[in-house]
């Protein structure tokens, strides 16, 4: 394809500066990788609160088909606001259109400064389910009566006793399928062996919660047998496993032990934003939703929205920007993707970063986020 369509959400807060930023460095890095031949066709589709002010809805209808009909998008950060009010507008398009895998790459480069002594040994690639667990959404309030009746239900009808404080209890319901954990560890699995990738672990807490972590669990080792058994036998592929609060400690002390990670949802999200932090945080972190089985793809910012300093030209857009690389690669733009990676490897390793990075660093030069922009184009 010479010519790509691609849907892109601004996003609240800080995204329309992230999301312009990296508009710009991919179509600069795909001018100079294919010498013109080759073009992006963006268009912006509303999301967000701009969505809501101007349509009266949150995530228009039209958002989600453009996405759907393209098989490809692009998102800024998302306002969801923290104990009512709306759904989560990610899990809402994560759900919607079934990207049933959250794809989170997390490497370090070379300048970036770390809390850790040997960032360089993180390298890893987390595959974290995105449509059951916790994410799922299905809960009650405490006092309502639904939640009354969610607990007569369970007390009376199937025996729970455990429940110490029925009337103040809030409840939640976590869905873990046998086929949403097949298809979640067969793409973590494929991704391995065709990356050449030395492990794929499953991070689970299956010691307490036996039959949705440990049915994870007890799946994906059905599953690399039944499916993957000749890569197995040869050695080509190690399937292992480790309980969730073991790894975070494990991923501290020998990281170079983990390479593909494949995990439920919540467990995911705790996993992904601690590696960010080993490599120089959610700043640098890109991310993905994607479904194997059609190909659909939406690629976005994993940090939120910092209201506090949108519009200050301070943001760092990196993850937003390596997410941009991760949909060149999708499509197959692998060489304007690796533009943008070098270039961003030679600005960190000579100091040059938006102030939260450079301020770390022991030369570091802060730019702003349009001078880190400029800056980076000028080095492709």
């Amino acid at each position: 394809m010479d010519k790509i369509r691609i849907p892109f959400i601004k996003g609240d807060g800080v995204g329309p500066e992230v999301t312009e930023s990296m508009r710009r460095i991919i179509d600069a890095a795909v001018l100079d990788a294919y010498s013109g031949n080759r073009k992006i066709d963006w268009t912006e589709v509303p999301a967000g609160g701009s969505a809501f002010e101007r349509y009266g809805t949150y995530m228009p209808d039209e958002t989600v088909e453009a996405f759907r009909t393209c098989g490809v998008g692009i998102k800024g950060p998302l306002m969801t606001p923290v104990g009512g009010g709306i759904r989560s507008l990610n899990v809402y398009l994560r759900q919607t259109l079934d990207l049933y895998v959250c794809l989170r790459p997390v490497r370090w480069f070379k300048g970036v400064e770390s809390p850790v002594k040997h960032p360089e040994n993180v390298d890893m690639v987390v595959f974290r389910e995105n449509t059951e667990d916790i994410y799922a959404g299905i809960e009650w309030e405490a006092g309502t009566p639904e939640a009354r009746k969610f607990y007569d239900f369970i007390h009376d009808g199937m025996g729970v006793t455990k429940v110490r404080f029925p009337e103040t209890s809030a409840f939640g319901v976590k869905p873990v399928s046998k086929e949403g954990s097949e298809r979640l560890i067969r793409s973590a699995i494929r991704y391995a062996l065709d990356h050449g990738r030395p492990s794929v672990t499953l991070v689970h807490k299956g010691n307490i919660m036996k039959f949705t972590e440990g049915g994870f669990k007890k799946w994906g080792y059905e599953l690399a047998e039944r499916e993957f058994g000749e890569e197995l036998r040869s050695g080509r592929l190690v399937v292992k496993d480790c309980i969730c609060d073991a790894f975070l400690q494990n991923a501290l002390l020998k990281p170079e032990d983990y390479s593909v990670i494949a995990t439920l949802n919540l467990n995911g999200d705790y996993v992904s934003d601690m590696l960010a932090a080993q490599v120089g945080g959610i700043g640098i972190s890109p991310g993905a939703n994607i479904n194997y089985s059609t190909g659909l793809a939406i690629f976005e910012a994993t940090h939120g929205t910092a209201p506090d300093i949108a519009g200050r030209n301070i943001v760092n857009p990196c993850s937003n920007l390596l997410s941009g690389v991760m949909m060149l690669e999708h499509v197959g733009w692998d060489e304007a993707g690796s533009l943008v990676t070098s270039a961003l490897e030679d600005s960190f390793s000579a100091g040059y970063a938006t102030a939260d990075l450079a301020r770390l660093m022991e030369n570091g030069k802060p730019l702003g986020t349009r001078e880190f922009t400029d800056h980076i184009i000028s080095l492709l």
